[in-house]
């Protein structure tokens, strides 16, 4: 059996895979080594992991994750090590970015991208990431991002870019004032969240075209500042993962088709094409 993780900073999505078919799946609390000791972890990992999964021996667990930048690499492994039933077996710690390139690209080269959140973009050249673009976080960077969608839209709305009724509908639907968005941005922790949680607004109002065009255009800067500084970039299928890819996937092909980009996969989650990818080559 294996098991493979794929985390953020929320939730962390496990899979038990046996000659290829999934045994069981299970969710826990987000497992991000910037924000959390070893210990913390460890205690996670056995009171909401173990007690719902098979007791092994694993050959090998796979874990990609938020916050596995290379220099938290080793002490992860080591945490997952001494909490999991691997004896012998391989434990393989890579950041979201290479789940996300290992889940869409599998064995070939090709650009892959997530669009949830945050954003982030690599080139892959079917074994390794050999090139990425810095995000940079929601204030320089995470073009094409729930977090940047939302921005866009508070930002247009409360300067009355968008019309008073579709101002009035949307802080009434959340229950906000013009001050209360500015606490939760500029004083409060997590903005990125706070900001991404309005995108479902977004996609009740794409009927209208300025919210298209928000949408399209967010997308379009993603594209020109992130995938297309990768070279060959119209040579080489260019695929997504994350909640905004997904839900936004007509706007998502007519922006890329636009800059003559070829899209290939798009799924809301890495775990499927994680499963696919390790039944195949590791099992």
């Amino acid at each position: 059996m294996i098991l493979i993780a794929d985390s953020g900073s929320t939730k962390t999505q496990w899979n038990v895979i046996r000659r290829g078919q999934l045994v069981c799946e299970v969710f826990t609390k987000g497992l991000n080594p910037y924000f959390q000791t070893s210990e913390e972890m460890g205690r996670e990992l056995r009171s909401a992991l173990l007690p719902h999964i098979p007791a092994g021996p694993y050959a090998a667990v796979r874990f990609f994750g938020a916050g596995c930048t290379p220099e938290k690499i080793s002490g992860m492994e080591e945490m997952l090590r001494a909490n999991l039933p691997v004896d012998g077996g391989v434990v393989e710690v890579g950041s979201d970015m290479l789940g996300a390139a290992r889940s869409t690209c599998g064995c070939e080269a090709g650009i892959a991208c997530i669009l949830g959140t945050g954003s982030n973009s690599c080139f892959y050249d079917g074994t390794a990431i050999t090139a990425n673009v810095s995000p940079l976080g929601f204030i320089l960077g995470d073009e094409g991002s729930g977090a940047v969608l939302g921005r866009l839209l508070v930002g247009l709305l409360l300067k009355n870019q968008l019309g008073e009724e579709l101002k009035e509908r949307f802080l009434s639907e959340y229950g906000l004032t013009t001050a209360d968005i500015i606490e939760r941005v500029y004083r409060q922790p997590f903005p990125n969240r706070f900001l991404a949680s309005f995108s479902p607004f977004i996609t009740r109002h794409l009927d209208d075209p300025r919210m298209r065009q928000l949408v399209r255009g967010a997308f379009k800067d993603f594209f020109a500042r992130n995938v297309m500084q990768y070279d060959g970039y119209t040579d080489h299928p260019v695929h997504f993962v994350g909640s905004v890819a997904y839900h936004y996937q007509p706007l998502l092909r007519d922006a890329a088709e636009g800059l003559g980009l070829r899209v290939g996969t798009i799924a809301q989650s890495p775990m499927e094409g994680l499963r696919a990818f390790y039944s195949s080559n590791y099992l």
